[in-house]
């Protein structure tokens, strides 16, 4: 529920020109205190722009998050930048490259 909600809220009030944010997980301790959020950007250059400006933006989007969400409390969000994506680009892009050696030995 806090994951679909914070990435509406993101996309809708935390936006970086020319670049895309999306947040890849949410991870909340078990009492709710804090939370950490994944997020990627394309393109991933703007990856320390982008956690400036999430964690800058705290505040107002816990604010538009209580009046979607019916919690109580809100957890401290940690922002974590998630580099899955880039990491499972580079891992396409050396099984391809083997793919090709293969097809040239043969």
């Amino acid at each position: 529920m806090i994951l679909h909600e914070l990435a509406l809220v993101v996309n809708r009030e935390v936006g970086i020109p020319e670049a895309l944010i999306t947040i890849t997980y949410v991870d909340c301790s078990p009492d709710l205190k804090q939370a950490k959020v994944g997020f990627s950007i394309l393109p991933d250059r703007l990856a320390g722009t982008a956690l400036r400006k999430l964690q800058s933006s705290t505040g107002e989007i816990v604010g538009l998050l209580r009046k979607r969400l019916p919690l109580r409390r809100f957890p401290r969000f940690i922002w974590e930048f998630d580099a899955t994506e880039k990491e499972a680009g580079k891992i396409e892009r050396l099984i391809a490259g083997l793919d090709s050696d293969k097809e040239n030995e043969n």
